[in-house]
């Protein structure tokens, strides 16, 4: 039987299918319907409420809380709520092994840093993932200058998949999300992120 991995915050599910490819099964909670969540299970569900309710009943918990108060363009991102340490705390008390993932500049606690040259993807999306499971250590490439936001992307150009950005077949094909739409891309994480913690997590437990 694959151990049982909760998604929370999932989306339509960048990390989820990670986890997938890693061998966990997946049950993915979101406030908002995602028709096109890719995960074993979804619920319809606030994460922290269910976080509370369910969270002993998974060998793992994954929780990508709302990260617009952290990134670069904070100052642009209006009153969005700062839930790490909220979440951070409710983890720690169901005892189980946890992953958070967040932008740079979020107060995650000895976070390991993945980009996506680290996975020869030519597109920009730094991430942080902290655990309360040793990670591994890696050396990252460095990220490569990408095309100016709304010019048109050719083969070999490195984008960043954010806002109303340009080349969204192109952003699909570089992170193997093919299922998303532009929106739910400029969101999401590439699954050979989760999928390459996943493998090292799924030794562990």
């Amino acid at each position: 039987m694959k151990p049982k991995l909760l998604d929370l915050f999932c989306g339509a599910g960048g990390c989820t299918k990670g986890y997938q490819l890693a061998g966990f099964y997946v049950v993915g909670v979101d406030i908002k319907n995602q028709p096109r969540y890719c995960g074993d299970e979804f619920f319809q569900m606030d994460a922290i409420e269910y976080l509370k309710k369910h969270g002993h009943k998974y060998d793992v918990i994954h929780a990508s809380p709302p990260c617009q108060a952290y990134g670069k363009t904070k100052h642009l991102a209006g009153n969005h709520p700062k839930l790490i340490k909220e979440v951070r705390d409710l983890l720690i008390k169901t005892g189980k092994p946890y992953i958070i993932e967040n932008v740079p500049g979020a107060p995650l606690n000895n976070p390991l840093l993945l980009n996506a040259a680290m996975f020869g993807m030519l597109v920009l999306r730094d991430r942080l993932f902290e655990s309360n499971l040793p990670l591994p250590l890696v050396l990252l490439p460095q990220n490569p200058k990408p095309v100016k936001m709304g010019r048109p992307v050719s083969n070999g150009q490195v984008i960043q998949p954010v806002g109303n950005f340009s080349g969204i077949d192109y952003a699909r094909k570089q992170m193997g999300i093919d299922w998303m739409t532009q929106k739910e891309i400029a969101q999401a994480i590439p699954p050979a992120y989760t999928e390459f913690i996943g493998k090292h997590i799924i030794k562990l437990i």
